[in-house]
């Protein structure tokens, strides 16, 4: 069989850069495969997309050397338009994507070029509308989505089209976890009833491999390093190696001492073969010590009977009410659309209540204006494109201290360490524009916390980052929370964040809290899992299999001791962390 896409001795270098980011890449891709490709930010992971849908070099110029064909023919080319009948692209930056003033618009967009006839054109756009479950917003304004939303929206304008490629890029990076179950099944679906070629480009892995994959190919500093079946691959060391988040159940049996072997199929917890290591993962479950944690500090921030509606009569969010500590860390989880976003907006006095209030440190907040809760409350945005304003990564850290008035060398000083802090130091000097999606989110998130919050809310701050990165920015924050008591609060929908990360967990669902608990507790409980589309751990399910009744408990020992060895790597390491490499994630 000839494969549909291939490279050959392929290197790539961006104008703007001195190194190339792509390395001699030899890789076939054959006709019906699904393939997983992963590794840390700034690998070349999305230039090697680039370089299938032809964005590279029609949109971004640059050195090539070595061949690459796409059913049978050169992107370089038949050019983006040429190879968008070939190949359909999910954009991680989902609202760089849309070109309908619409969501029925949208979809029918590929459909409407190729001048489909208007009665086959709305059938087809009402099915697509259907699968991605989208055909109770047809008239809504994408802008008017949530970031899950418009994923799907955009996945359905490419399912409009009948395409032999399906090129996804970051898919799972703004939904929430059963959102993204249903994500990956649909993709599995598709390839099996289509037969069509699926790339997947993703840091989520363990939710990727909640259906097969053909082959997991591991890209790191712009070469291919390992290219392998999912089962051989979780047995190695390179997804470690390399700052690829393992899936849990794996991280917990090899954490028992155990020695995973491909015949026992680990790439699903559901079909694994878990016999030959339980008895380890029981003594390890045994002899692991669990402390306990207080927060007595007085309450910072507090809600009562908080409501909303964005149109009356169609609440958003009904009687919310929790008290939060000064000093803690917590999450606020639940499916896309259940009012998380709203919920800080309202915090941060972008809306205001329809009825209920909110308190800050005992105080009403509702008479401060926007400013005045800024200089309490920062807030660091799900998409970074709504937060950055500056063409320089350097003016866009400092602007807000610019605008408080603050001198200019206080300004650089604080810009270069918050900088280092966030692996963007070697960039300090660089546009903005030349950032991956990822390393745009490290630029908004150090843009708030040079500002010194006394509490800090974050909108998904683990989208678009690989595991190493997302763990500087994540250990840093527990820094700054456990030495200066910053309260952090994180909207989230990665469930391993939430786990390793905080104390308490908020869950809405339907604009409604249905919960306020201890991770562990949440997602090992199914009925809560299910109505805020939660992800039930795969922890929780290792548990069972090796016949760990206190599946809680087994959680909670697990996350402490993820803590202490993160604890003794960040101790080891040394206080700055690595930079990310290369322009495009």
């Amino acid at each position: 069989m000839e494969p549909i896409i291939e490279f050959k001795n392929f290197s790539f270098k961006y104008r703007a850069q001195q190194e190339p980011s792509l390395h001699d890449i030899n890789l076939k891709i054959y006709p019906g495969e699904k393939i997983l490709i992963t590794g840390p930010s700034g690998c070349g992971k999305s230039t090697i997309a680039h370089c299938i849908n032809a964005l590279i070099p029609c949109s971004f110029a640059g050195d090539i050397t070595g061949s690459i064909t796409v059913d049978g023919s050169t992107p370089s080319k038949e050019g983006v338009f040429g190879m968008s009948t070939r190949v359909g692209t999910v954009l991680q930056d989902t609202d760089g994507q849309f070109i309908g003033l619409t969501v029925a618009e949208d979809l029918a967009f590929a459909l409407e070029n190729d001048a489909i006839p208007h009665d086959e054109m709305h059938r087809r756009v009402r099915e697509v509308a259907d699968v991605v479950s989208m055909k109770d917003f047809m008239k809504h304004a994408p802008t008017e989505l949530s970031g899950g939303q418009k994923q799907r929206v955009s996945m359905g304008g490419v399912l409009v089209d009948n395409v032999k490629i399906l090129l996804f890029d970051e898919p799972l990076a703004n939904l929430d976890p059963a959102t993204g179950k249903k994500t990956i099944a649909l993709i599995d679906e598709i390839c099996k009833k289509k037969d069509v070629t699926a790339i997947i480009i993703e840091h989520r892995l363990e939710d990727v491999l909640y259906k097969d994959v053909d082959r997991i190919i591991v890209v790191d500093d712009g070469r291919i390093i390992a290219d392998d079946n999912p089962d051989s691959m979780l047995c190695s060391d390179v997804l470690n190696k390399t700052g690829v988040r393992e899936p849990l159940y794996v991280t917990a049996i090899k954490h028992a001492g155990a020695i995973i072997k491909p015949e026992d199929h680990p790439q699903h917890i559901e079909t694994m073969n878990v016999e030959p290591y339980s008895a380890a993962v029981r003594k390890w479950f045994e002899s692991t010590v669990l402390p306990t944690h207080k927060n007595d500090n007085p309450y910072v921030l507090e809600t009562e009977n908080l409501c909303f509606a964005y149109t009356e009569g169609v609440p958003v969010l009904s009687d919310i009410n929790f008290k939060i500590r000064k000093g803690e860390m917590l999450s606020i989880v639940g499916k896309n659309g259940a009012g998380k976003s709203t919920l800080s907006s309202l915090i941060c006095g972008f809306y205001k209540p329809s009825s209920g209030r909110i308190l800050l440190s005992g105080s009403d907040i509702s008479p401060l204006s926007i400013k005045e809760r800024g200089e309490k409350i920062g807030l660091v945005m799900q998409s970074p494109n709504q937060m950055i304003s500056k063409p320089m990564i350097r003016e866009e850290v400092g602007l807000g201290l610019a605008v408080r008035g603050v001198p200019e060398d206080e300004i650089n000083k604080k810009v270069d360490d918050t900088l280092r802090i966030c692996g963007l130091y070697p960039y300090r000097n660089w546009p903005v524009s030349a950032l991956s999606f990822g390393q745009k989110k490290r630029v908004s998130i150090a843009s708030i916390l040079v500002m010194d919050p006394e509490i800090l809310i974050l909108d998904e701050p683990t989208a678009g980052q690989d595991y190493r990165h997302y763990t500087e920015i994540m250990e840093f924050l527990k820094k700054l929370n456990k030495e200066m008591g910053l309260t952090i609060l994180m909207i989230t929908h990665d469930m391993h964040l939430m786990l390793e990360y905080t104390d308490r967990a908020i869950v809405l669902a339907d604009g409604h809290m249905i919960t306020d608990e201890s991770p562990a507790n949440v997602l090992t409980d199914q009925e809560v899992a299910d109505k805020a589309y939660l992800k039930q751990t795969s922890l929780y399910d290792l548990a069972m299999k090796c016949g760990i009744d206190d599946t809680s408990e087994f959680v909670d020992r697990f996350i402490e001791f993820e803590r202490n060895a993160q604890q003794g790597k960040t101790t080891s390491a040394g206080k700055e962390p690595s930079p990310a490499g290369g322009v495009l994630a």
